[in-house]
């Protein structure tokens, strides 16, 4: 049990302190319920997005710029992996909607940027801030929380439950990361479609013809320590873009 609340986080905070001043900006995790290679859980997407935004909220008050880090979205779009058993699925439209009510529900209140922390590639959510953004003041921002670290880092990041995900977990749960010996080898089939294998074409890949054990990328070269390093990458770039989606001014934005 911690000592006390964690800055910014709002689940952990009492009314005092969340009406005390107000919130700039606030991070919206969004993961996802899926299978993750036969060593990860099944909630990775979720517990990465959530620890990433605490990260970077306490790093924002750190600097004295005060940043929420909303409740994780638990439920991502898994249209494609739904003959996976315990696949939690949420359609995009489904999506727009709860961002539309978490939008209405944080323009009151002083809140200049929501930055979506995406944790999970099936959510695709250009296509929700498009069509919100007309609707509200707030400035709607995504992050890709994976993308946002050294991939260098990694000879092979992998895509899904690969070394890159793997390290990560190991770094912030080592104790849900299954025995070594039992980790999967990421293989994934490539498409027998050229112009999708050249990456001009595009379709969703059906999970469970292209991976036989849900991974995709080997995660055997992963260690606690690359997962420290990334993480602490990506939460000190992200809490960057925080501090200066805090005082930026909507209608100077380009140079």
């Amino acid at each position: 049990m911690r000592d006390a609340p964690r800055p910014g986080v709002l689940e952990e905070l009492a009314w005092p302190a969340v009406r005390s001043a107000p919130w700039p900006v606030a991070l919206m995790p969004w993961g996802a319920t899926e299978a993750h290679n036969t060593h990860l859980p099944y909630g990775t997407d979720t517990m990465l997005g959530r620890e990433v935004a605490a990260r970077v909220a306490a790093a924002c008050a750190q600097r004295d710029v005060r940043v929420a880090a909303l409740p994780a979205m638990p439920f991502g779009v898994n249209t494609t992996q739904l003959d996976l058993p315990m696949t939690l699925n949420v359609m995009p439209s489904t999506q727009l909607m709860l961002l539309r009510d978490m939008v209405r529900s944080l323009e009151p209140h002083g809140v200049r940027a929501l930055v979506l922390l995406n944790a999970h590639g099936g959510n695709e959510l250009r296509a929700l801030v498009r069509e919100l953004q007309p609707e509200t003041t707030l400035l709607l921002v995504i992050v890709n929380w994976w993308q946002a670290g050294d991939h260098a880092l990694f000879a092979e990041p992998g895509d899904h439950a690969g070394a890159l995900e793997t390290a990560a977990v190991l770094h912030v749960a080592p104790h849900l990361v299954a025995d070594r010996a039992t980790w999967g080898q990421g293989h994934a089939r490539r498409s027998v479609l050229d112009g999708v294998r050249a990456g001009w074409a595009w379709i969703p890949r059906r999970w469970t013809q292209v991976t036989d054990d849900t991974g995709v990328g080997n995660p055997q070269e992963a260690t606690a320590e690359q997962g420290a390093a990334f993480v602490a990458q990506a939460v000190s770039r992200i809490s960057a873009l925080c501090v200066e989606l805090a005082t930026l001014d909507p209608a100077a934005m380009y140079i």
